[in-house]
């Protein structure tokens, strides 16, 4: 049977892509299953110093896979209970949590549809990298539910302001490529070939950065965005830049500074 998930690691980074090309990568219990137990074991994997996550074939995710869940409701004698239901919500939320949690940096490569669910996974990301085909939405308003799903309206109003969040959210039209780059949604449009070539520039700056202060910054900003004053934020990176001025690479960064070098860090 084929692996819902793939899972490549190299030298620090993990590459993991959704691996249901016939289905347009959508969610189905395994490949949900399986995207939590991964994001569960990054949270004390010192090995993996980032992440990119992507789709097999011309998409990247394009959600629940509905066909499957009408399929299984279809074969009950009566409705799930409200209490099934929201354990079944729960997991899929679950992974965007997971992801936000975890200290390694996500970089989250966009082809094709990216829907519904298939947003949040790329709204939880760190930071996202379009192809010139890629459409987005939170699709969730379109199927008789709330237009607000798996943190997409913590997400996109941080990301893209209330104004254009409250567009997506209540109508659920798609975002093309080089809107999302204008309002700040994507880092960068690329062509459909160069989307793996378009990450290197970032994985190599992060391979370069002490994996201490790569994963304490991945928690300042997470912390900072919710935090209720400058004197919060403020405590956080004074924290964080005592904490690295204590370690050996710390030592190492200057001296690679003043030496006019690459610093050779190890993680101590």
């Amino acid at each position: 049977m084929t692996e819902p998930l793939l899972i490549e690691h190299d030298d620090g980074v993990d590459r993991i892509t959704l691996n249901r090309p016939d289905s347009l990568n959508a969610l189905d219990p395994s490949l949900i299953d399986a995207l939590n137990t991964y994001f569960q074991g990054l949270q004390r994997n010192r090995k993996t110093r980032a992440v990119v996550l992507k789709g097999a074939g011309k998409n990247f995710c394009a959600g629940l896979d509905l066909k499957q869940a009408m399929k299984r409701r279809a074969g009950l004698q009566e409705p799930p209970g409200v209490t099934e239901s929201l354990d079944s919500q729960r997991r899929i939320a679950d992974i965007v949590m997971l992801m936000r949690r975890c200290p390694q940096p996500i970089i989250a490569l966009l082809q094709g549809a990216a829907a519904g669910g298939g947003f949040a996974l790329a709204l939880a990301a760190d930071i996202r990298i379009a192809t010139k085909s890629s459409r987005m939405n939170c699709a969730f308003i379109k199927l008789g539910l709330g237009g607000c799903d798996i943190g997409t309206s913590y997400f996109l109003p941080r990301l893209v302001g209330v104004s254009v969040a409250s567009e997506l959210i209540l109508t659920g039209r798609f975002i093309g490529a080089e809107r999302a780059l204008a309002v700040g949604l994507v880092s960068d449009v690329v062509d459909e070939d160069q989307l793996e070539a378009a990450a290197q520039p970032y994985i190599e700056a992060m391979m370069t950065a002490p994996p201490v202060g790569l994963r304490l910054s991945k928690e300042c900003l997470n912390m900072s965005v919710d935090a209720t004053s400058l004197e919060a934020v403020i405590a956080m990176e004074d924290r964080n830049q005592v904490l690295c001025s204590r370690s050996e690479d710390f030592n190492e960064g200057i001296r690679a500074f003043l030496e006019k070098r690459k610093p050779v860090y190890t993680g101590r």
